[in-house]
């Protein structure tokens, strides 16, 4: 797994940040996460080649996470994109947006479809051999949920030594990756499972966090996730205002991560009041050491 962050402000591009987005490169698969403002100019600067990717995921209506989708579909357009795009977002945004493809996108190159989401609880929305996708209902003003993706535990390797071995055949090879025992033919004995196989390394998963109110609920969704990106709009000498807002400061972000057992936390959506994020990171790291706040063209794999 691959992260790469476009953007990392909050309502407001500043001259060092551009509104929140996200990149996920999963097992061969190349997913955009909400789409401020700025967007595509991030991607080209960046060097990620936008027409490979498959989804994007909106996770609520706010122009900061949405402003730059119309201008990305139509250059995808202009550039005569002709695989499928899937849009996973509120069902009035596709209301929104389709008048605007119309007039902007006449005649757009390749197929279009939205998928609308729901919010009173997670939601499936892929489950494929590579990719499990879900949705996570968070608390904010407007309807608004995070996502989390996790890969699909893969098949074990059989070892080569063991198929010249053993004399395995297909019918054998297919039982063994499946769980079951293999006895050897000459003595009748089970063969230790160590000696036949590797097993693969265990999945990954990321849980992309956006904009909520200090949310406990959401602790048992993203329990043990290898790297969390929450949002931490604020620091906590502004606990009321982030309360007022519905946002979270950058060491609620860090309990929750605490509370997740998480493997890793990565923060962002930093309000435009802070030039420099080491006090937001700082105060994170307080109650979740592993803990990096990021910026515009920070990249992480995991």
């Amino acid at each position: 797994m691959e992260v790469t962050v476009l953007g990392c402000s909050s309502a407001t591009p500043t001259s060092s940040r551009c509104p929140s987005g996200q990149v996920l490169s999963i097992s061969g698969h190349l997913y955009l996460i909400d789409c401020g403002e700025g967007t595509q100019f991030q991607l080209r600067k960046l060097h990620i080649n936008f027409m490979r990717i498959e989804c994007i995921f909106i996770t609520h209506s706010h122009g900061d996470h949405v402003f730059g989708l119309i201008g990305l579909l139509s250059t995808m357009s202009l550039l005569n994109r002709t695989t499928k795009l899937t849009i996973f977002c509120h069902p009035k945004l596709e209301e929104m947006l389709r008048p605007q493809i119309a007039f902007f996108c006449e005649n757009i190159s390749f197929e279009l479809e939205f998928v609308s989401l729901r919010y009173d609880r997670p939601q499936v929305l892929q489950e494929v051999k590579t990719v499990y996708v879900k949705t996570i209902p968070l608390r904010h003003r407007i309807d608004t949920c995070g996502f989390l993706f996790r890969e699909q535990k893969k098949d074990p390797n059989i070892k080569s030594e063991a198929i010249f071995k053993y004399g395995l055949t297909i019918a054998d090879i297919v039982s063994i990756k499946n769980g079951h025992p293999y006895y050897d033919t000459m003595t009748g004995e089970e063969v230790d499972r160590t000696e036949l196989v590797r097993e693969a390394p265990e999945p990954k998963s990321f849980a992309y966090i956006s904009d909520t109110i200090y949310y406990p609920a959401i602790v048992d969704e993203i329990r043990g996730v290898s790297l969390l990106y929450h949002e931490a709009t604020f620091m906590s000498d502004l606990s009321e205002l982030a309360a007022k807002t519905m946002h979270s400061t950058s060491r609620q972000a860090a309990q929750i991560a605490k509370m997740a057992e998480v493997k890793k936390l990565i923060i962002g959506h930093f309000s435009s009041r802070y030039s420099e994020t080491d006090a937001l990171e700082a105060e994170a790291q307080e109650e979740f050491p592993d803990t990096t706040a990021v910026y515009d063209g920070f990249r992480i794999v995991f």
